[in-house]
């Protein structure tokens, strides 16, 4: 079995990880995807693409996935567009050299890409222009948020619009900066929540990622939060947002001046944040990127209202069993006794939290939940926080007929054995973590 990491956190230590937020797991039969298109810390001249179903976990899908024709490809945004095809917008050249262009390419399948153009920015003096970023607006319009500078200080960037005015994304409005942002200011990230606009961006000068908010997409922005004001250190740039299953909001980022790459989440409104965790398998190798998520068909079905029990996918004579009150993976066999059985036979139920997530409740109708990293039994005392803890999403396990389940309130975090004992971990993305963490749901012991 995987040791246990050496680093781990408290899960009653998170901050601000139980706020409310809308529910928005996957439904049965269908998977979250989340996908990304890093430059590569080796090579600013090609991307790689990954996918993850937690927005933690990312596997390679294809390397070296696309190369454009000419020039370097870095800061690469992707986002799918509705008429079924990725986009990807790029800087095209090295920080060293001046670049008034940014780059297009498309894809039908994110793996295979189709260079379309260079754009020119047509900008007065332009020296360089960076770090496009996708933004969907609520209406559908399609933009680009693009870091330009000026001949007259080619260092000092302001973000500026640029807005599609045709479905091919072939023509684009003049630029419009962002008023309240100002200059100084690089790698403009943009969420629409409500009728507000979020925008985070990197101050130059200082290296932090500060947060601005505005009720129209062009400005007036407030900047409300300066400095390091959540917990994510100096030297980061290129931030990008997803929503994750659970309503959550997480943020990515490049920690450039250690070569670690980031996440953190929010679930307050942007208000606060966990401390942030470097990304496990990427983190080190991929550069500046956003996320494309997505509900596609597949992923796991397991019913509900039925009995089942749950052996270990590599252990396969091991299985879940309630041990006063604790989960553990002793051998449960045709010859252990009837007490036996029934402690390693659940109730699959729609989760407390989250209707198309799972919870799994033994014969006295105690629920599993996490509580100071063990999976244990106790009885729903109603709160929201115990429906949390109580509640898991079922991920793809290694096996067609496995799963994982990992922790509704903690994403990343997954039910796993540990010493024969039941826990909820963070990923550190291994195959051996995903072996630890999958089980096989089979026909009930009792």
């Amino acid at each position: 079995m995987a040791a246990l990491p050496a680093s781990v956190l408290v899960l009653g230590e998170l901050p601000g990880l139980l706020g409310t937020a809308a529910a928005a797991a996957p439904p049965g039969g269908s998977a979250t995807r989340y996908t990304i298109v890093p430059f590569l810390n080796s090579n600013d001249g090609t991307v790689n693409v990954y996918q993850s179903d937690d927005a933690t976990d990312f596997r390679l899908v294809k390397a070296s996935a696309y190369t454009p024709p000419s020039n370097r490809i870095r800061d690469a945004s992707v986002f799918k567009h509705t008429n079924g095809y990725y986009y990807l917008t790029y800087t095209t050249h090295t920080w060293q050299d001046t670049s008034t262009t940014i780059g297009f390419a498309r894809s039908s399948d994110r793996a295979n890409w189709t260079f379309l153009y260079d754009y020119t920015v047509p900008l007065t003096n332009l020296s360089r222009a960076w770090a496009p970023e996708w933004f969907v607006d609520s209406d559908g319009s399609v933009n680009v948020i693009v870091s330009c500078s000026t001949t007259d200080d080619e260092w000092i960037f302001t973000p500026y619009l640029l807005k599609a005015t045709n479905s091919a994304l072939t023509a684009w409005s003049s630029p419009v900066a962002l008023s309240g942002i100002g200059s100084n200011h690089i790698d403009t990230f943009l969420v629409k929540v409500g009728s507000t606009y979020h925008a985070f961006t990197k101050n130059e000068t200082t290296k932090y990622i500060e947060y601005a908010t505005a009720t129209r997409l062009t400005g007036p922005y407030t900047i409300s939060k300066t400095g390091d004001w959540a917990g994510w250190g100096s030297y980061r740039e290129g931030p990008a947002l997803v929503q994750l299953d659970n309503g959550g909001w997480r943020i990515f980022f490049d920690g450039y001046s250690d070569g670690s790459y980031y996440s953190s989440d929010s679930y307050d409104s942007f208000a606060t944040w966990s401390a942030p965790a470097k990304l496990p398998v990427i983190s080190g190798t991929a550069r500046h990127f956003t996320v494309v998520k997505e509900t596609v068909s597949g992923g796991v079905t397991l019913p509900t209202g039925v009995t089942r029990s749950f052996r270990s996918a590599n252990y396969s004579t091991r299985y879940w069993q309630e041990q006063s009150s604790l989960l553990n993976l002793p051998v449960v066999s045709s010859s252990s006794t009837t007490a036996e059985k029934q402690a390693a036979t659940f109730t699959v139920v729609a989760g407390l939290a989250d209707a198309n997530a799972f919870s799994f409740r033994d014969a006295a109708g105690n629920y599993l939940r996490h509580y100071g990293f063990r999976g244990r039994f106790d009885a729903n005392d109603g709160t929201a926080k115990f429906a949390k803890d109580a509640t898991f999403t079922a991920r793809t396990g290694t096996t067609s007929a496995a799963v994982r389940f990992e922790s509704y309130n903690y994403p990343g975090y997954y039910l796993r054995h540990y010493n024969y004992q039941l826990r909820v971990d963070p990923t550190d993305g291994t195959d051996q973590f995903r072996q630890d963490s999958s089980f096989v749901p089979v026909t009930a012991w009792a």
